[in-house]
């Protein structure tokens, strides 16, 4: 399986509202449920007021359109990870699905996935 390494820093926050969002970064993803809104964005497009944030991730998404029948994908790539004690945090779109890791573990979890296959590409 092919992976695509994001070349930026990104920070998880939680939010009150999405008024100080910026929505012109080349990364934002925005999940908002009935007890919490959050946002995983480019670091320097974070929004200022925040309830909680977490700075310090980077990551890496599974390349081409995943199909929905497909089953496993993230299972294993976390069985890998998990191995490697490399926590997680998912997020998954339309087409495909991203994998974040804190910063310090990144290279260490470029390793063990291509340890396993894993192939980078640029």
């Amino acid at each position: 399986m092919k992976l695509k390494k994001l070349d930026r820093a990104l920070t998880i926050c939680k939010v009150a509202t999405l008024e100080e969002a910026i929505l012109d970064g080349q990364f934002l993803f925005v999940g908002k449920t009935d007890r919490e809104i959050s946002v995983v964005c480019e670091t320097d497009h974070a929004p200022t007021s925040t309830l909680e944030r977490s700075d310090g991730w980077m990551g890496f998404r599974i390349e081409g359109q995943l199909d929905f029948s497909l089953i496993g994908v993230l299972a294993r790539i976390s069985k890998v990870l998990a191995e490697a004690s490399i926590g997680i945090f998912v997020l998954s779109t339309f087409d495909t699905d991203y994998v974040l890791v804190r910063a310090t573990d990144f290279d260490r979890a470029v390793g063990a996935l291509t340890t396993e296959s894993y192939t980078f590409i640029d």
